[in-house]
């Protein structure tokens, strides 16, 4: 097959963690992206970082730098090349990936360096000796160039009542797919210690995972000190491990490129195809939290733009913050769980999971073993907020027939079907529970509940309660269907 010349392709990866064993030899967010970008060169077979003409950086939560692209390219010499960053949001770095591709395709630049990295594990260590970090940070005004726009994903009514963080969404989308899927309490956690346990074991095979010891589903279900419950029905194990320092990137060029900086075509592996959608911003509007039609939509677009179907794809990554995020993805995208491999790493709980960044660790694995299986495909999910953004990608270490494709179905998928929300006066009277979620103090007490109701209009409500009587029954048996009232408040009673 004769290529392209602006064919986009991944010739280099790494990663690299740093286990500090105090504040002394801890390493900060740009020092952890240039061992990663040196491991990626290495990899390509460079003697050094690549002449890149734009370094864009994934967002970093733990150390605001303001300009974290340009500490990076200084210390990796590169100089006048563009400086980018991507907005927040689990699915940045696949979306980074296609925005690249698309660049690479018509011409805007020639050779990339993709990283991204938290050393949130040393942040939240020197916060609790109360060290401040000699870290950088550039001024107010030295600002990168911004890849894609911020989405608002919190509806003013929801902030309101402190439904904010992922900890408490997330379990609400469990308990709606436990009850359509009609298991018991204890049948769905077994249920969810087996898929943890499977993923456990893919990050013990993994060298770059943080976690590499193997669970059994007992030792994740099993509330204990070391494994308390966070947001019913999560233990913690179930949740996010940000508990780490972590980097990884990748090099992406034009063929043209590869052929000139002399990278051996084994070393080349090629996105194919690339979407990005959102779900309704709000959770608050979902049609339900049983599905997400997004994922379903945005994904079968990006394997029809490859020219496959899941059913062709031998390699997957699905997101995996929390159970309930790969079961959707899972479900949206047609893919059985109990049959597949869904993690190439052991996903953000083992493998860690670095804020905005862990879909570039996954990107990066993913091209290791494409390599090792030439005619192979492999699909990366990407999520971000509330399972609200969703990114993806196909790769293949065989070119693609007709270039890098991509599409943005946004329109299609506003067109959906979304609730109006009811609140304050407009929100008083019955309801029935439709998904729910219980956060725990961390002595391991139920403390605060939080419901998702639908009046019998349609409407959806939001129901909250501090009774910890109630919170600790809302952890026995199932309360999806069960008939509550509302205060205009939104105090839940049953």
């Amino acid at each position: 097959m004769t290529l392209d010349p602006r064919t986009p392709v991944i010739v280099g990866v790494g990663q690299y963690n740093h286990r500090a064993d105090s504040l002394d030899d801890a390493l900060e967010p740009a020092a952890l992206m240039e061992r990663a970008v040196l491991n990626a060169s290495a990899d390509a077979g460079l003697d050094g970082p690549p002449t890149a003409d734009s370094v864009r950086v994934v967002s970093i939560i733990g150390w605001r730098y303001r300009n974290a692209p340009r500490f990076l390219a200084e210390r990796l010499g590169i100089d006048g090349a563009e400086l980018a960053q991507t907005t927040n949001g689990g699915n940045s770095p696949q979306s980074l990936v296609n925005r690249t591709a698309l660049d690479i395709g018509d011409g805007t630049i020639d050779v990339a360096v993709l990283a991204g990295a938290e050393a949130f594990r040393t942040f939240m260590r020197a916060r609790k000796e109360n060290v401040r970090l000699p870290w950088p940070k550039a001024d107010d005004d030295d600002q990168p160039i911004r890849l894609g726009a911020e989405l608002d994903m919190n509806h003013p009514v929801e902030r309101d009542l402190g439904i904010v963080m992922p900890i408490q969404v997330y379990p609400m989308f469990e308990t709606a797919l436990r009850a359509a899927a009609g298991r018991t309490v204890e049948e769905h956690q077994a249920h969810l210690g087996r898929l943890w346990s499977d993923l456990s074991h893919v990050a013990a095979g993994n060298p770059d995972a943080w976690i590499r010891d193997p669970k059994s589903p007992e030792e994740i279900t099993t509330v204990s000190s070391s494994n308390r419950m966070i947001g019913f029905p999560y233990p913690k194990l179930m949740n996010s491990n940000s508990d780490v320092d972590m980097g990884a990137a990748l090099i992406m060029c034009s063929v043209e490129a590869a052929r000139r900086m002399g990278i051996d075509e084994s070393k080349w592996v090629f996105p194919h195809a690339g979407t990005d959608c959102h779900e309704h911003n709000f959770v608050s509007n979902r049609d339900t939290f049983a599905r997400t039609p997004a994922i379903e939509l945005g994904g079968r677009r990006a394997l029809e733009l490859a020219d496959t179907s899941i059913d062709e794809v031998e390699l997957i990554d699905l997101y995996s913050c929390f159970p309930a995020a790969v079961q959707l993805g899972a479900q949206s995208l047609g893919i059985d769980l109990t049959e597949r491999q869904w993690s190439r790493t052991g996903g953000l709980p083992f493998c860690g999971g670095p804020w905005n960044n862990y879909p570039m660790h996954a990107i990066a694995t993913m091209v290791g073993e494409l390599r090792e299986q030439e005619d192979a495909r492999g699909l990366v999910w990407a999520n971000g907020g509330y399972a609200t953004k969703h990114s993806f990608g196909v790769y293949s270490a065989t070119p693609p027939a007709d270039g890098f494709r991509y599409q943005y179905p946004q329109d299609e998928i506003d067109a959906l079907p979304k609730r109006d929300l009811a609140s304050g006066a407009d929100a008083v009277g019955s309801a029935t529970i439709e998904a729910y979620s219980v956060m725990f103090s961390r002595s391991g007490s139920p403390e605060t509940a939080y419901a998702a109701c639908l009046r019998d209009d349609g409407r959806r409500a939001w129901g909250t309660s501090t009774d910890p009587q109630l919170a600790a029954a809302l952890c026995e048996g199932e309360w999806v269907g069960t008939a509550v009232r509302l205060d205009a408040d939104s105090t839940l009673t049953v």
